[in-house]
């Protein structure tokens, strides 16, 4: 094992630790705070189960491919399907967030009756079995076995994954799509508070304040969006280019840092709520407080359960 291995295993563990742990941090957060128990946190604990099993499964996975271990073509194959899954269910949590955000600017005033606990179960559900079916594809065919090949190989991603399918069916079908979809979104959010904005200029007070905080929100979850983006778009341009440049060689020391780049977006959005979200950065020096360093303080969420959902969700920084 050379240094490169030794370097790539150690980010990896970190990242594994970090996403791991920060989104569990997150999901706990919402469980404590009734409040938070509401559509679009619903939508961003999917997002967090989707970054914890990059840290649980993913990282794991991706070391086994770095270090090319000799495995079953179709177990090797089902490795890759993995990484694929969470990918894209991170991506289609992200699509929901931002559709919801829509929904909720655009149609304010029939918002609630329109968006049922049931509809909220249905996106979510929608979101999770799209991103299996997607990411399963290569098990029924669209891969690279063949039958004169040996059915033991050093497993890596090339020598299983079809680059058709990596390349049109994933990243441009249902990865670049989605994400033109939400910055179509969340431009055409922006457009619309801004209008209201100076529409409510000379308005109440609170009517204001409140589109204020709605502004806020949703700058804190495009800069969500926009971190997936510069952390995932080097490696899919990285899968790009090798499929249609075949003569093209990406040094492996690039490679490395633009999957670790990718799985490194995982431990972020945890940062990003503590940095923007002021309940949510209060919540987690709490539990910390309590279930880490054992100093025997319970989180004073009162307050909090007194609130109201549009209350508590848009307090941003």
């Amino acid at each position: 094992m050379n240094t490169l291995h030794i370097v790539y295993i150690i980010v990896e563990v970190l990242i594994a630790v970090t996403a791991t742990l920060g989104n569990a941090l997150v999901i706990c957060v919402v469980r404590r705070i009734p409040a938070y128990q509401n559509t679009t946190f619903y939508f961003i604990v999917s997002l967090a189960l989707a970054d914890i099993a990059v840290g649980v499964l993913v990282a794991p996975l991706a070391v086994v491919l770095r270090l090319e271990v000799v495995l079953h073509f179709y177990a090797c194959l089902f490795i890759c399907c993995i990484l694929m899954i969470f990918c894209h269910a991170s991506i289609m949590s992200l699509l929901a967030i931002a559709t919801d955000r829509y929904l909720r600017v655009k149609l304010a005033i029939r918002y609630k009756a329109m968006v049922t606990r049931r509809r909220i179960w249905a996106a979510l559900s929608f979101c999770w079995i799209t991103s299996l079916l997607v990411g399963l594809v290569p098990m029924i065919g669209w891969n690279l076995r063949k039958p004169e090949n040996p059915i033991y190989l050093k497993c890596s991603y090339p020598k299983v994954m079809s680059m058709d399918y990596v390349v049109y069916f994933s990243f441009f079908s249902w990865i670049l799509v989605p994400l033109l979809v939400m910055c179509a979104l969340y431009s055409e959010i922006f457009n619309i508070l801004q209008t209201k904005l100076k529409q409510n200029t000379t308005s109440m007070k609170g009517t204001r304040i409140l589109y204020g905080r709605e502004f806020k929100m949703i700058k804190s979850l495009a800069l969500v969006l926009f971190l997936f983006i510069v952390c995932w778009l080097p490696l899919l341009i990285i899968n790009s280019i090798s499929h249609f440049c075949q003569t093209c060689r990406v040094p492996l020391p690039m490679l490395d840092v633009a999957i670790l780049l990718s799985h490194a977006n995982s431990s972020l959005n945890p940062i990003v709520y503590a940095l923007r979200i002021k309940r949510f950065r209060k919540m987690y020096i709490l539990i910390l407080k309590t279930h880490v360093f054992c100093l025997k303080q319970e989180p004073d969420t009162s307050k909090m359960e007194n609130m109201s959902s549009d209350q508590v969700i848009e307090e941003s920084i």
